[in-house]
């Protein structure tokens, strides 16, 4: 046992003096186990000792057979090269012979070949003297595989004179050829029966030729075939762009006509394919000129028709040779723009990728089909665009024609737009805005049928011009201000006057500026889809959408500055009140009631057409205008007193409910948590400010540093104007103020004429402040914020007495305004 002596086991196996009765059989039964050890530890050394006696003899054995083992390899490699001596002896002469006879018979095999060449070259000969080209062909491909075998031979003379001698019997097989060829389509072939099958077998000796002189050949054919072309089409009757039709008729009538003949050309040459090629080659030159020479701008009309026609002709060349293949997503791309998906289902969402789906799977096949057809040896040569580009520099005039379309149809759409949308629409957006994308989608689909290129970008420039031109009639048609003379002569210089339709068209246009900036974004996602890839990156409609974004701005402000126009009344009202002279705490004033109405009437209806976003910003700026507005006209009453400032404090608590209560009214409280701090924080303003009018002359300086910290010595002025201080009592309090002394001395001047003083407030409501001369101590910050606490719940005065007891009675009523503030 690890870590553990023998007197530790010892007390552990007798732990009492009791169990040393066991100390006999335990120590007979350890002499036992010591006597089984020791036999254990014999039995193995002996079996040790014989072990090892037999290793030594075993590999002993093993030594001496390894000895033996390389004593034989040796002998037996020794015997081995003795008889390759011997072979190599008995063999020297065999392999001189073999040698001799495999020169004779390479001799021999030469020999035989040039006979067989020098025969095939005559013979050859002859037979292209007699123009005998289906035998020619066979017997050239005979020669060439023969000469191949004399390639080492070169230098040697008659091999050098052979070869010259099968050049020139290749170039009269050329001469022959060509001059046969050129009497194909002057009417021969009518006339002699068997000339097209010996211009077919004059096709097997071109391909046995250089492929040079097959190119050749072809090239000189269609050059051939297209002087006629060229003749035709360059006088003066018909180089025009209205004849553009008769060019790609009088090809196919040509092709459809010869089409028996020209099956002489193997299908490998490609012949039609090549003149097709050459035909657009030469068209587009020619129409380049016939554009290029125009000394006034070319009619549009006959315009897109040329180009039209030149597309079809395009698509048919590429059809029929295996081309390049339109995008069949253009139209799909297009169809996009505009849709409504907020309000898809979600079968419609699977319908549409389903569509997607099988669309991309139908391009693969098609694109291994047209593998395969590729494969052919010059097939794949991308007819698109081969002629039709020579049309894109000269597109302006239609580019502009668009423009002017597009900019009649949307001055049409906005002198006939009702500002209004019908019942039961659930995207409440303007039937000009909606009218105006379908139109560019139209116009988008016409130029992407006809140029993907430097056309269609400028284009989609028109498209930017036509949606900003529309953001500024949407912009134009929002409420103004009152401008002019008579406007700043009755102080409704900018004010914004909204009635209730107004403020629905205000509505209307920020979903529909909401529409055409998302709407816009998915008009140039698709337009990037389709313009060529060198055009995509300066596909942007950002400035299109700042616009509209500036539209939403500027409506959601004139919405606010509308109803700030509605409060006007009642904001003069409020100072009209005569707080300094109001006896009593009532229920809310009139002014209250009358904001109540105007946001109960507007707010419904704007939260039931703005979407959530949209509402939320409206309300942000409604609280960031009536929270500092309200603030400031407490600053234009004439004069406040006590009882006047408890009752304006029940009034700001109550407009405080309303515009607490607006999210719910809109039905939208996706974000009136932080709508409330917002509201909450710039009553509070007010509050403050009522606190501070409501306290003590003698500690009011203090209570407007502790309330409102950011406050001017102007506004403190105001502040003691509206507790009706005499000037003069002003002035002292001023300068304690303007030192910032926190002590101030009770004014012992009356009041005004007509005025009372509102009483102090008994000691056991408000901490009574000590004469600073004879008490020596400066009151703290929280003496100051405790006693405008007591205040912002009332003083003990008999106007307050009567406040508390329409507040204990109004406890009981199940509503009105007062049972809002003790549930707010």
């Amino acid at each position: 046992m690890d870590k553990m002596s023998t007197l530790e086991y010892i007390n552990q196996m007798f732990p009492t003096e009791a169990s040393l009765s066991g100390v006999e059989p335990l120590m007979q039964k350890i002499q036992s186990e010591i006597r089984r050890v020791d036999a254990g530890i014999l039995a193995a050394v002996r079996q040790q000792s014989n072990s090892g006696t037999k290793a030594k003899e075993d590999l002993a054995a093993a030594t001496h057979a390894v000895e033996e083992l390389t004593y034989k390899i040796r002998e037996i490699k020794t015997k081995a090269e003795q008889s390759e001596m011997m072979v190599q002896e008995i063999c020297r002469d065999i392999k001189k012979l073999d040698f001799a006879k495999k020169h004779i018979t390479t001799t021999i095999t030469a020999l035989h070949r040039l006979t067989m060449l020098v025969s095939a070259v005559e013979q050859l000969q002859i037979m292209a003297s007699k123009r005998q080209y289906k035998e020619a062909a066979a017997q050239l491909e005979a020669v060439n595989q023969l000469c191949s075998h004399f390639e080492a031979y070169r230098d040697i003379p008659k091999i050098t004179e052979l070869r010259e001698k099968f050049k020139s019997i290749k170039q009269i097989l050329k001469s022959h050829v060509f001059s046969d060829f050129s009497s194909l389509g002057t009417g021969k072939e009518s006339e002699e029966t068997n000339l097209l099958q010996h211009l077919s077998d004059a096709c097997l000796v071109v391909d046995a030729l250089e492929p040079s002189v097959k190119e050749e050949l072809v090239n000189n054919f269609c050059s051939r075939e297209l002087t006629s072309y060229e003749q035709i089409f360059e006088g003066a009757e018909l180089a025009k762009l209205d004849k553009t039709e008769r060019r790609y008729a009088w090809i196919k009538r040509r092709m459809r006509t010869n089409e028996e003949i020209w099956k002489i050309f193997p299908t490998s040459w490609l012949v039609p394919y090549r003149l097709c090629i050459q035909f657009c080659k030469k068209t587009r030159k020619q129409l380049e000129g016939i554009l290029d020479n125009m000394k006034e701008k070319p009619d549009v009309a006959t315009l897109l028709m040329a180009l039209q026609r030149t597309l079809e002709f395009e698509d048919e060349l590429a059809e029929k040779f295996g081309g390049g293949t339109q995008s069949r997503e253009i139209g799909n791309e297009i169809e996009e723009i505009g849709r409504q998906n907020n309000s898809q289902s979600a079968s419609d969402i699977r319908k549409k990728y389903e569509k997607k789906l099988a669309a991309h799977q139908g391009s693969e096949n098609e694109e291994k089909d047209g593998n395969k057809d590729l494969s052919a040896p010059g097939a794949g040569f991308n007819f698109h665009g081969i002629i039709s580009s020579c049309f894109e520099p000269h597109l302006i005039v239609y580019i502009e024609l668009e423009e002017k379309t597009l900019m009649e149809n949307l001055e049409k759409l906005v002198q006939e737009e009702t500002w209004d949308v019908e019942e039961g629409s659930q995207n409440n957006v303007l039937s000009s805005s909606m009218q105006l994308f379908l139109i560019i989608k139209r116009s988008l689909k016409r130029c992407s049928a006809l140029t993907k290129s430097q056309t269609l970008y400028n284009l989609f420039k028109v498209f930017q011009r036509v949606l900003k031109a529309y953001a500024t009639k949407l912009f134009g048609r929002l409420p103004k201000g009152g401008t002019g003379i008579v406007a700043a002569a009755t102080g409704m210089d900018g004010q914004i006057k909204t009635s209730d339709r107004d403020e629905r068209v205000i509505c209307y246009i920020v979903n529909s500026a909401e529409y055409c900036h998302k709407t816009s974004g998915e008009l140039a996602e698709s337009v990037s889809k389709i313009i060529d890839s060198q055009f995509a990156d300066r596909v942007d409609m950002s400035e299109v959408q700042d616009e509209f974004s500036a539209v939403i701005t500027k409506s959601l402000v004139t919405l606010v500055h509308g109803l700030e126009t509605k409060f006007d009344a009642e904001m003069a009202a409020m100072t009209r009140v005569p707080w300094g002279t109001l006896e009593s705490v009532g229920d809310q004033s009139g002014y209250v009631n009358g904001i109540n109405m105007i946001l109960s009437s507007s707010i419904p209806v704007l939260g039931s057409l703005l979407s959530p976003i949209y509402f939320q910003f409206f309300l942000d700026k409604l609280a960031s205008s009536v929270g500092p507005r309200f603030y400031m006209n407490i600053f234009k009453c004439k004069q406040i007193s006590e009882t006047g400032a408890q009752q304006m404090l029940l009034d700001t608590q109550a407009v405080k409910t309303i515009l607490l209560e607006i999210p719910s009214l809109g039905r939208q409280t996706s974000g009136a948590a932080g709508y409330s701090k917002f509201v909450s924080r710039e009553m509070s303003k007010a509050e403050a400010l009522l606190k501070v009018i409501l306290s003590p002359v003698d500690s009011v300086a203090d209570t407007y540093r502790a309330l409102l910290p950011e406050g001017t010595p102007m506004e403190f002025q105001r502040i003691l104007e509206l507790k009706g201080l005499k000037k003069s009592d002003q002035q002292s309090i001023l300068d304690d103020f303007n030192k910032g002394s926190p002590a101030i001395s009770q004014p012992s001047s009356a009041a005004p004429v007509g005025q009372s003083m509102a009483p102090a407030p008994p000691a056991s409501t408000v901490p009574a402040i000590s004469n600073p001369a004879s008490a020596g101590f400066i009151a703290s910050r929280e003496d100051v914020l405790t006693r405008a606490a007591a205040l912002g719940r009332g003083a003990a005065t008999t106007g307050f007495k009567r406040f508390l007891a329409l507040t204990e009675a109004a406890k009981d009523r199940k509503d009105g305004p007062f049972r809002k503030l003790f549930n707010a």
